[in-house]
């Protein structure tokens, strides 16, 4: 048992205390800058017995698994201060390749607005059916959950019934199913991974009962890894001018409300423009709105993402035209020579960054290069490459898509 002065947050969301009294420094988990605490300690890490001096910015948690469910690390603190942290992260990160550029405020995605959640389900004592829920902080273990405030009413309405349609996937005693959920416009896409396949997979009895279970619920699609088990209705989603049908498993932003944040934002910064390409471009997040300005070099890895985007682009007008093909950007990176008449690159790569894309488009004589990222390490390591080419880093916007998580989006703009 130690006691503690918080000195700030840590990358990952826990309370830093940098000397700990002289034995090196010691993360604590929901505890904010400025606290006294008193803390159960395993090796650096530990978990709080006692606040001792609360911080000012401390509120009251909006969720009562808070604490246990490892879904979110920040509901204690208030919004400004958090908010602040978000931008401070980017600024770090950057600092550590050497840049600095202008952080402008951080937008704030509304809680109760995420579509999409990952729901694990196990099965529950006698009686009970399954259980369905988020991993607890720090542990393997499922936390049933009964609300969850950043995720969109319709979705956690539905929970009893996606724990009935979870039931038939845990036949296997070896399968740990996640539901992958999406709020479409046509009702909820789901897909289950996690399924024992090696005997043999789904029974009949059980796919059966997983249908029924979706047709109880008025899902509209239920697949697994990719294989369709039940379908009433082809899910749907708007991205711009375009509607868009969504393969299984398709990535899609978690926050409405944020995409379009991201989106309006690399829109504005694109205007001018008469070639573009959207690399790493999914299901055309970030194509349609650009295709509004110019034509555009739409470039991602999934085959069905790019199928899907292609039968999207024949029933929407007033689009200049989309060259669009699956390829894979890190085997083959979008070389130097084809973006030679391109105006301006939007890419928007997973966390492990662009780095062999990045090289293509330092060699490139592309003038603005708009890149959209989920990791800031990630991004900095990238941007430095960037900038050695000549490429100045004008602004960054982060973006709270995960409320309350330590995840952060942003968008940052580079020009030469």
């Amino acid at each position: 048992m130690r006691e503690l002065t918080i000195d700030a947050v840590g990358a990952q969301g826990d309370g830093l205390s940098r000397n700990a009294e002289g034995k090196g420094a010691a993360f604590v988990p929901l505890t904010l800058p400025g606290e006294r605490v008193l803390a159960r300690m395993d090796g650096a890490r530990g978990e709080v017995a006692e606040i001792l001096i609360p911080s000012p910015d401390r509120v009251t948690p909006p969720c009562r698994h808070f604490g246990t469910c490892g879904g979110c690390a920040l509901q204690h603190w208030a919004s400004e201060p958090y908010r602040a942290w978000k931008g401070e992260q980017i600024r770090l990160q950057l600092s550590m390749e050497g840049l600095e550029t202008e952080i402008l405020p951080t937008f704030a995605a509304p809680p109760a607005s995420r579509r999409r959640v990952a729901l694990h389900a196990r099965k529950g004592p006698k009686g009970v059916g399954a259980l369905l829920g988020f991993k607890e902080r720090r542990s393997w273990n499922l936390v049933p959950i009964a609300e969850c405030p950043v995720t969109d009413p319709r979705l956690v309405a539905a929970l009893p019934a996606l724990a009935r349609l979870a039931e038939p996937f845990l036949e296997h005693p070896k399968s740990a199913p996640t539901l992958h959920v999406t709020l479409t416009g046509t009702g909820l896409d789901i897909d289950v991974t996690g399924v024992e396949r090696k005997s043999g997979g789904l029974s009949a009895d059980a796919r059966m009962r997983a249908a029924m279970a979706a047709s109880e619920g008025d899902f509209a699609r239920v697949t697994m890894a990719g294989e369709t088990v039940y379908g009433a209705r082809q899910p749907l989603v708007k991205l711009g001018p375009a509607v868009v049908a969504l393969p299984p498993g398709a990535f899609l932003q978690a926050v409405p409300a944020a995409e379009r944040a991201m989106v309006d934002f690399a829109v504005a910064e694109a205007q001018g423009a008469s070639r573009l390409a959207d690399l790493y471009c999914g299901v055309g997040t970030f194509t349609f709105r650009l295709a509004e300005i110019g034509a555009v070099h739409a470039a991602e890895m999934s085959a069905p993402a790019i199928g899907a985007l292609k039968a999207a682009i024949g029933s929407t007008p007033g689009l200049k035209p989309i060259q669009a093909e699956a390829r894979d950007l890190v085997r083959r990176p979008v070389l130097s020579t084809e973006l030679a008449k391109i105006d301006v690159v939007v890419i928007d790569p997973p966390r492990a960054g662009a780095a062999e894309q990045t090289v293509e488009i330092a060699k490139s004589k592309v003038p603005k290069v708009i890149s959209v990222s989920c990791n800031p390490a990630t991004f900095a390591k990238d941007a430095r490459a960037l900038v050695e080419a000549g490429f100045r880093l004008e602004k960054v916007l982060p973006v709270d898509q995960f409320v309350w998580s330590p995840h952060i989006e942003l968008v940052g703009v580079f020009t030469r």
